[in-house]
């Protein structure tokens, strides 16, 4: 005789959230507080400080993306500065942003940008469509997507 399964019938589960439709644009942050290239390095600091963000994208007039800058790069600025006993007063964020920008795409999978973000080791990816800015996302967004979830189809 074989063995017996005592659980039951099993139900099915009503009501889980399709999560192929959650879409980095649904999380992503579209109100962003952005740099331009020739704004000091002192501006830019004080800027991450009041408003309590890690870094920001660096776009021209046309709000097209051309870069990022970061907590790091402006602590290698003020390390540099020290060194060299140089004013930082003079400097812009041009020489310190990172140029080489990786971008994702709005209607990539918010999991896939998980995995996305603990591959590239970044805090935030841009969003560019037609050329322009149009948002970002950052781990805490995606951490936030996951809590909302949780609730849904997570036990």
């Amino acid at each position: 005789m074989g063995i017996k399964s005592f659980q039951g019938a099993r139900r099915q589960q009503s009501g889980t959230a399709d999560t192929t439709s959650l879409t980095v644009s649904d999380y992503m942050t579209t109100d962003l507080i952005t740099f331009t290239r020739d704004q000091s390095i002192e501006v830019v600091m004080q800027s991450l400080i009041k408003n309590r963000i890690s870094g920001g994208p660096v776009v021209n007039e046309k709000n097209e993306l051309i870069g990022i800058i970061s907590e790091g790069d402006c602590i290698k600025q003020i390390s540099e500065s020290r060194y060299y006993n140089m004013p930082m007063q003079d400097q812009t964020i041009e020489k310190h942003m990172v140029s080489n920008v990786e971008t994702i795409d709005g209607n990539m999978n918010i999991f896939d940008a998980a995995t996305k973000f603990l591959e590239a080791k970044r805090r935030r990816f841009p969003i560019v469509e037609n050329g322009k800015l149009v948002g970002q996302i950052s781990q805490k967004d995606v951490l936030k997507a996951a809590m909302q979830l949780k609730g849904q189809n997570w036990k």
